[in-house]
């Protein structure tokens, strides 16, 4: 056998070497060498060039050498000249190569060496860390890439050793493993892949699913009102993924999520209550239609002071200035968006200031507190119910007779009244002597010629049905106030549908009924009198909303309301409706309520066989969640959707509902589950590519 001979190195003055023009790797001059000159000061050169002597035009020896292999660390080499941190004719070891195999030692050379397996970049770290007490910073700097970066590598590093022997053995992937990384119990770890290795969903997004079973998104309204810090100080457990974006992570302790948010709302309802309400009710959402049956005091807005209208014009005028100024921007600055969005919130804290309300009223009325979907107080102030508003009546008799009293009257003149009055209760005796019958015979007359009144004055028409309309509308327990001989009923749709309530069509109801609610009176008995004062379009709006909560358009197979249905179709054909603005398939609404062949058959007719087999081997529940993935934006509808916008072509709606400018206080929720892949290679592959080059680059 041969003995392998080595040849040793030798050292080259720098301003001899050059770059070679056989180097197989075609790299721009520049790319990363200011990292890898830095690496070079820091540490040394850790590898020798690999050069060739070049030859003159008559193929003689000179005295320059060309780098095969380092073209990168030649240049970084130069770099640190040109910064005058090292002498130009320094010695550099170098490997002599024969001139006749120099594009294949360039090739060889590149070829068969073997990149370091990302695991060993996990612990090399995790070393750098922990026996070196080098800081996330601090192993950052050194190898020139984030913090964010080595506190990935480290999270992958203090896997369960389980999983990371699995996934040195190439059975889990990358995205994988980032995704069991979510979280850094072990035992829990190594529990979800038990459960995938037994299954047949591996998914990144499954995993990440699993992991997370049972804790609350960072976007739920609990963790924005508590906040993240009050939440981890009372002992809470966030998760958090390093490697996509995780919406705030996931919050574990639920219960002590809920404990935080009650004792919050329950101090926020101390100071309410000091107001002088007769009851505060808080909950971390109330259940849609709580305010069904219930009046509202009236109100009127809090007086704007002079500083704040001062405020409010500066914060308009350079709110004005600043949109005029990137009216055709594509894309705001930054610190443009940021400035902007300070401003209005200026102006919508002016723009929403409190209502105030009859202090002699509030006794008898109270207040609902809970949470918006975004984490800020929802207050719904000066509500009625239904066994309050005797005492309520009574007490504002009280207050405008007493307000009567302060009126002077003469003694003489209320003799002379007396005096004249005498006869009256014999008048009164021989009045109430009619019969029955004829008192009903009378009253019929003056009900047919009011019929005939109010038949040949439309607008009186309108102003006594929005009368009674508004009666069963608002105020549940007063239908005896009104004449006219009218039912309304409202079908409740959350029988039929239980989420309805956190629907974007829901807050929008509910905030024209709070609307509408702050301008009626509470008295039933002054609503005729309100409604009077009412301009036209506003009393028109207002029949429209009442009309609007008598619609019924649900179909029961069990109930047969065919004439009904066809009617509800003809209506929604006059107006336009388009539910393709309301109503999307989600996997939470639709796809969980269908069969797999359903969801199937769906994604068939709208994206193809192609993307139902991409599916067709999940379970239900996942196959729900990508469905919706996939339907998102293809505006397709369910049937019974369909059937109410074909009946006939649509036209435009006689006159729009116009609302009175009050205060209220808008309610919409939207919490959705991402149920997405995951991409990060990225991190990965820069990371590997420099610290490649830091030790054996040899472009």
């Amino acid at each position: 056998m041969t003995e392998i001979a080595l040849t040793p190195a030798t050292e080259i003055a720098l301003n001899a070497l050059v770059a070679s023009k056989n180097n197989v790797r075609r790299i721009k001059p520049g790319v990363s060498v200011e990292d890898l000159a830095e690496d070079i000061a820091r540490r040394g050169l850790l590898q020798s060039l690999t050069v060739h002597a070049v030859l003159d035009e008559n193929r003689e020896l000179t005295a320059t050498y060309a780098v095969t292999a380092g073209g990168r660390r030649l240049a970084a080499l130069k770099q640190l000249v040109a910064e005058g941190r090292l002498a130009e004719d320094a010695l550099i070891p170098c490997i002599i190569r024969d001139n006749s195999i120099e594009t294949e030692d360039s090739l060889a050379e590149n070829v068969m060496r073997e990149a370091l397996h990302p695991l060993d970049q996990f612990r090399a770290f995790k070393a750098l860390a922990e026996t070196e007490n080098l800081s996330i910073e601090e192993i950052a700097a050194r190898f020139f890439v984030s913090p964010q970066v080595v506190r990935q590598r480290l999270k992958l590093a203090a896997a369960s050793l389980k999983l990371l022997e699995v996934y040195e053995s190439e059975k889990l992937t990358l995205d994988q493993l980032m995704a069991f990384c979510v979280t850094g119990d072990h035992a829990r770890q190594e529990l979800v892949y038990e459960q995938i290795r037994q299954g047949y969903n591996s998914e990144p997004y499954h995993i990440r699913r699993l992991i997370t079973e049972g804790a609350v998104k960072g976007n739920d309204r609990r963790v924005l009102f508590v906040g993240s810090e009050a939440y981890e100080a009372a002992g809470g457990i966030t998760l958090r993924d390093l490697f996509s974006e995780d919406g705030g992570g996931w919050y574990q302790d639920v219960a002590l999520l809920d404990r935080l948010a009650t004792e919050m709302l329950a101090s926020e309802s101390k100071a309410i209550a000091a107001e002088g309400w007769k009851w505060v009710e808080t909950a971390i959402q109330f259940p849609y239609g709580h305010l069904n049956g219930l009046t509202r005091l009236s109100s009127v807005p809090a007086p704007v002071t002079a500083d704040e209208q001062e405020r409010y014009d500066t914060a308009l005028a350079e709110y004005s200035a600043l949109s005029e100024d990137y009216e055709d921007a594509e894309e705001l600055p930054e610190e443009i968006d940021q400035r902007m969005g300070e401003l209005e919130a200026v102006m919508a804290e002016i723009d929403e200031r409190p209502a105030l309300y009859n202090s002699s009223e509030i006794g008898h009325a109270g207040v609902f507190v809970s949470i918006e979907h975004d984490g800020r107080l929802r207050i719904e102030r000066g509500f009625v119910r239904a066994e309050e508003r005797p005492a309520l009546r009574a007490a504002s008799a009280g207050t405008e007779a007493q307000q009567g009293s302060t009126i002077g009257h003469d003694a003489g003149a209320a003799d002379a009244a007396t005096s004249a009055n005498i006869d009256e209760p014999e008048e009164l005796e021989t009045a109430s002597r009619l019969s029955d019958r004829l008192v009903a015979e009378l009253t019929a007359h003056r009900t047919l010629a009011l019929r005939e009144a109010v038949a040949e004055s439309p607008d009186t028409a309108l102003l006594a049905m929005t009368h009674a309309l508004v009666l069963k509308t608002f105020y549940r327990f007063a239908g005896s106030d009104t004449c006219l001989e009218v039912e309304v009923r409202s079908a409740s749709l959350a029988s039929q549908a239980p989420e309805i309530g956190d629907t974007d069509l829901a807050a929008r109801m509910d905030q024209r009924q709070a609307r509408w609610q702050g301008m009626l009176p509470t008295n039933p008995g002054d609503l005729w009198a309100a409604l009077v004062d009412f301009d036209p379009d506003s009393l028109a709006g207002l029949f429209a909303f009442c009309v609007a909560q008598s619609v019924n358009a649900v179909e029961m197979p069990h109930i047969r309301r065919t004439r009904e249905l066809c009617h509800a179709g003809h209506i929604a054909a006059h107006v336009g409706l388009d539910m393709t603005r309301h109503w999307k398939p989600e996997a939470k609404s639709f796809f969980s309520k269908v069969t797999k062949a359903q969801i199937l058959s769906i994604i068939r007719e709208v994206k193809g066989d192609a993307h139902a087999q991409m599916i067709d081997y999940l379970k239900k529940a996942d196959m729900a969640v990508e469905a919706e993935r996939l339907m998102a934006g293809s505006n397709w509808l369910p049937d019974p959707l369909k059937a109410v916008q074909d009946t006939a072509s649509a036209k435009p709606a006689p006159f729009a509902e116009t609302l009175p400018q009050v205060g209220t206080d808008p309610a919409a929720d939207a919490d959705e589950e991402d149920a997405g892949g995951v991409e990060l290679p990225a991190f990965l592959t820069e990371a590997l590519a420099q610290s490649a080059g830091h030790a054996v680059a040899a472009e």
